[in-house]
């Protein structure tokens, strides 16, 4: 039997069987990882293994043909006043939600949990945070293949989102791209916020879930509406 220590960001969690539970992780180590915890669903147990909850594990592999024997303890950041925000709770949602569409476990891209990582710590800790998330997607994008280089590039007014290329000239296929707002020189507003999800959900539907047959979740598109709904009020 082998072991390894690493530290985990949990994505998922289900009840296997009695009160066991199959576990699906991010790890520092930039992979997806899963594994049973036995006796995970139990009354001690339960509490620690919360979907969006960080990690200390010890994972022991008996061999191939068995699952990872995976036990945990709770890691920085404590993010329990998140649960307590719907704004906050459903960013998270949202962001666990594409990061269990995006990558497979075995699949390795480097700097997914250090910007994830980093991303959880703000939402925790700040209230403002809006911005920072929409550069987390694009920095996420960026990860998995579809880079958007908006940096320098605001003499540029559009996005082409075939080509993800910045042009000057309107077409069907491009968007006026807020770039003030991701540079924090203008207030959250309605339209820009509306056009980064669109942008987004977008490249990562047509660039990347297309070709796995997928959707963007359902837990995105929740957060995504009550943003929206928050900034039509104001």
């Amino acid at each position: 039997m082998t072991e390894t220590k690493t530290r985990g960001f949990l994505l998922f969690n289900k009840i296997s069987s009695e009160n066991n539970l199959f576990l699906k992780f991010l790890t520092e180590d930039d992979e997806i990882i899963t594994g049973i915890s036995f006796g995970g669903s139990s009354k001690n147990k339960k509490n620690i293994y919360q979907v969006g909850y960080f990690l200390n594990l010890s994972i022991k592999i008996k061999n191939s043909n068995f699952p990872k024997n995976i036990t945990g303890e709770l890691s920085k950041p404590y993010i329990y006043n998140i649960f307590e925000n719907k704004y906050k709770l459903n960013s998270v949602l949202s962001i666990i939600s594409i990061l269990n569409l995006s990558i497979i476990e075995g699949q390795k891209i480097l700097g997914i949990f250090d910007i994830t990582n980093k991303m959880i710590n703000i939402i925790s800790a700040s209230d403002k945070w809006l911005v920072e998330y929409f550069l987390y997607l694009l920095n996420l994008l960026k990860l998995i293949g579809y880079e958007i280089d908006f940096n320098n590039k605001k003499k540029f007014k559009y996005l082409n989102l075939d080509t993800l290329q910045f042009e000057n000239n309107n077409s069907n296929t491009s968007i006026v791209f807020p770039h003030n707002l991701l540079d924090k020189s203008t207030k959250i507003n309605l339209e820009d916020v509306n056009s980064l999800f669109k942008i987004f959900e977008i490249v990562l539907q047509n660039h990347h879930l297309n070709n796995m047959n997928l959707n963007v979740p359902i837990n995105h598109q929740k957060f995504k509406k009550i943003i929206l709904g928050f900034l039509s009020k104001k």
